[in-house]
């Protein structure tokens, strides 16, 4: 079986995977500041309206096993799960930070963007310090918009089978 995470060479000139790098980083800047700032009505407005949103561990990847800790096919899914975490689940107050490495721009057509950027997660919880939540690989494709990218396809790879708590928001 192909390892669907293994290295392959970009298709994509170094010129051109600079400028879309840039158009990705400026994605990247208001998606997670929205998350950061527990602003999860706003979450899926990032999406396209037939998008998919995985969250899975990097094992369940190579397995090419479709569960995770979190899907969402569709923009219904994706808007019932903010309204969910927004105003039904109870949870204990937390604050979350995105840290994004360099995005790797894979592949380009006509209408998508193929990237991955490495992620790390860090939570506080209001009585404890804070701590690595998550860490791992966003596996994306974007769709071009006139007013900019939105996403097609995000699998959020994490390179952990145990969790030290919930994940209740999204990555």
């Amino acid at each position: 079986m192909k390892n669907p995470l293994a290295y392959s060479p970009a298709r994509v000139a170094p010129r051109r995977a600079i400028e879309l790098r840039a158009e990705i980083d400026v994605f990247h800047a208001e998606y997670c500041a929205a998350l950061d700032a527990a602003d999860i009505e706003r979450w899926p407005g990032f999406f396209c309206e037939d998008a998919t949103y995985r969250v899975t561990s990097r094992e369940n990847a190579l397995l090419g096993m479709p569960v995770g800790l979190m899907y969402c096919e569709g923009l219904d899914m994706i808007r019932d799960r903010a309204m969910a975490i927004a105003h039904s689940q109870m949870f204990a107050p937390r604050q979350m930070v995105h840290v994004l490495g360099i995005t790797r721009v894979v592949d380009e057509d006509e209408s998508t963007i193929a990237a991955q950027t490495p992620f790390m997660l860090v939570q506080t919880l209001v009585e404890g310090p804070s701590t690595l939540h998550l860490a791992g690989i966003y596996h994306d494709k974007f769709l071009r918009r006139a007013d900019g990218l939105v996403l097609f396809h995000r699998d959020v790879v994490h390179d952990t089978e145990v969790l030290a708590t919930a994940l209740v928001y999204p990555v």
